[in-house]
């Protein structure tokens, strides 16, 4: 690339992607490449400030782990998350908003039945869940499958306590005929 300037710059960039095979990919990065170049010019970002980012980045990807997945969590600060979730999952106004499934969200849970005690022998104070899936008319909606999960009293998830093997403070339960759902845990 030569002779680049901000009026041209952008355009260059693209140019080197042309050989990009997957259509779908190459229509995300030129748009992020035509927004981050917008970005950079509306602020009129300097130096300090790109390398700032820089380290930012780099220090949020030096906390990522096996159990620790900090660039989700700064999508969910960002908004990014729920941003995309929303897109996805349209929906009907009246219903439900959509909630990001964060960081701690595990597709292992178990499943329990109606009532029973997700916190296993977890200790905390004891609280109990109960409430109704329905439908934007008002019908319940049975067998509806509700995906719980919780942090301890000292606000751990299971991922992150030493002690535990499996899973804890989660489960997956079905609602009844009349879209009702209960269960044990205990109070964060």
């Amino acid at each position: 690339m030569r002779n680049l300037t901000e009026a041209n710059l952008s355009d260059a960039v693209i140019a080197a992607m042309a050989g990009a095979q997957v259509a779908r990919f190459k229509t995300i990065m030129t748009t992020l490449i035509r927004h981050l170049h917008t970005f950079i010019q509306e602020v009129n970002l300097t130096e300090a400030e790109w390398f700032a980012g820089i380290q930012f980045l780099t220090a949020v990807g030096q906390k990522c782990d096996d159990k620790r997945q900090e660039f989700i969590l700064l999508s969910d600060t960002l908004g990014a998350t729920t941003m995309k979730d929303i897109i996805n999952n349209r929906k009907p106004p009246g219903v439900t908003e959509y909630t990001i499934l964060g960081p701690f969200h595990r597709p292992d849970a178990p499943e329990f039945s109606l009532s029973a005690n997700i916190a296993g022998d977890i200790p905390g104070e004891s609280v109990v869940m109960r409430g109704r899936v329905l439908a934007p008319n008002g019908s319940p909606i049975p067998n509806a499958m509700l995906d719980v999960w919780q942090s301890d009293a000292e606000g751990f998830y299971d991922l992150q306590m030493p002690n535990i093997k499996g899973t804890a403070l989660r489960g997956v339960l079905r609602t009844d005929a009349e879209g009702n759902y209960i269960f044990h845990t205990i109070k964060p």
